[in-house]
């Protein structure tokens, strides 16, 4: 009886990789030759990283990831290996957006969204006003008042909110948020980019 050597074990990361590729792939219907081409990793090459049969260098990842238009990191991500919960916390700097004798802005949402959905949580002093320029074309903002009185302008328009209102506003024009009270105002904004 022959001995059979056995199969050596799979790295879990470049099984993991193995399996990307070839779902990915699939996903898009493309062959082979197509990501191939897309890739500019050869067709072979890419046969033995699905059959997990070759451990692809950093550079050949890169450029797959890029063949699929995500970046290595989204690529490479295994599901659960890492929180899917982004946690901001309350004394972070880093998120402390602008504090002067008007306003206090602290970004509540990931900075790595910003240009597609910007949440905020604004503290107007009395008397304090925010004023924005024009953002891009069909941007929108969506402001609730948590406590005090604030006037929203949307170009010409304008409208008074209390605790509990929200209101929803073109930002693709001169816009601002004004402290209509006497005692500190706090809202929460989202910003939308279309």
């Amino acid at each position: 009886m022959a001995k059979r050597t056995p199969a050596p074990e799979t790295d879990p990361v470049t099984g993991h990789v193995s399996e990307r590729v070839r779902a990915l792939r699939q996903q898009r219907g493309w062959s082979l030759e197509e990501l191939a081409s897309a890739s500019g990793v050869s067709r072979s090459m890419l046969s033995q990283i699905e059959r997990n049969a070759a451990n692809p260098t950093l550079a050949v990842t890169c450029k797959i990831a890029q063949a699929f238009g995500m970046s290595l990191a989204e690529f490479v991500e295994v599901p659960g290996a890492s929180s899917a919960i982004v946690v901001i916390r309350a004394d972070d700097e880093a998120h402390l957006y602008r504090s002067d004798r008007d306003c206090e802005i602290r970004t509540l949402s990931p900075l790595h969204l910003e240009k597609d959905v910007e949440v905020y949580q604004i503290r107007l002093k009395a008397g304090g006003t925010l004023r924005s320029a024009p953002h891009f074309q069909g941007t929108r903002e969506f402001l609730t008042v948590e406590h005090g009185r604030v006037r929203v302008v949307s170009g010409d328009d304008t409208s008074d909110l209390g605790r509990g209102d929200s209101a929803s506003y073109r930002a693709d024009v001169p816009h601002a948020i004004e402290n209509a009270g006497k005692t500190e105002a706090t809202v929460f904004l989202v910003v939308i980019y279309q």
